[in-house]
């Protein structure tokens, strides 16, 4: 009998396993290398990109000096501005001064009751200046003895005040008041006045005291019984 070659079956399984074997090392040998890829790949991402340095171009360079022109510029003009806003400002508070001072002055110099007549030169000295402190002090003591037996008293209300003028030491106001005197002896009947005046005031320090006083308007309503 003639040798019978191996089994077909057989040959074709020794074949299809080196196969198997050669493919199973190319597809590791391809895995390892998608690995070394992927770790120098992150290797080079990590790494920082340096770049070298350019100076600014001519027109980055003129837009600066442009924007700094226009700062300075909008910084001066909002100076310009507010200077006078300022000082505008400042003139207010000082009128508004000399006018709450001639208010309180007039309050206080036209303002008494028998028991404290004698001492009023003494709490109006304070708004008063020059030789018009001592004027006001002669015309108290002399009505003080006749107006205290008479039992008069007095009050002032002053109802509006304004600055006149103003220089830089001196200014003049104008006070209008109503003016409510009362005394048993004529039964209490008020004497009613408006009267109005001109004050001329100097500033001494930071305050602003009366020299001069002068009565501009005289309205006697008392009625007549």
């Amino acid at each position: 009998m003639e040798d019978q070659p191996a089994d077909s079956g057989d040959l074709t399984t020794e074949a299809d396993a080196e196969t198997e074997a050669e493919t199973e090392k190319e597809a590791e040998a391809e895995a390892e290398a998608e690995k070394e890829a992927e770790a120098a790949s992150d290797e080079a991402a990590s790494e920082p990109v340096l770049v070298p340095h350019r100076p600014p171009g001519r027109g980055v360079r003129v837009a600066a000096v442009a924007g700094a022109a226009v700062f300075v510029a909008a910084a001066a003009f909002a100076g310009a501005n507010a200077a006078p806003y300022l000082t505008d400002r400042a003139l207010v508070q000082v009128k508004l001064d000399i006018a709450g001072t001639a208010a309180d002055a007039i309050t206080t110099l036209w303002t008494y009751t028998p028991e404290d007549m004698e001492t009023l030169p003494d709490r109006a000295a304070k708004f008063l200046g020059g030789d018009f402190q001592a004027e006001y002090r002669k015309y108290i003591d002399a009505i003080a003895a006749p107006n205290k037996q008479a039992q008069v008293s007095n009050n002032t209300q002053v109802l509006g005040a304004a600055v006149e003028s103003l220089d830089t030491d001196s200014a003049s106001a104008i006070v209008y008041t109503n003016s409510v005197a009362t005394s048993p002896v004529t039964k209490n009947i008020p004497s009613l006045r408006y009267l109005s005046y001109r004050l001329t005031m100097e500033k001494r320090g930071t305050d602003w005291l009366i020299t001069q006083m002068n009565a501009i308007t005289s309205l006697d309503l008392t009625p007549r019984l």
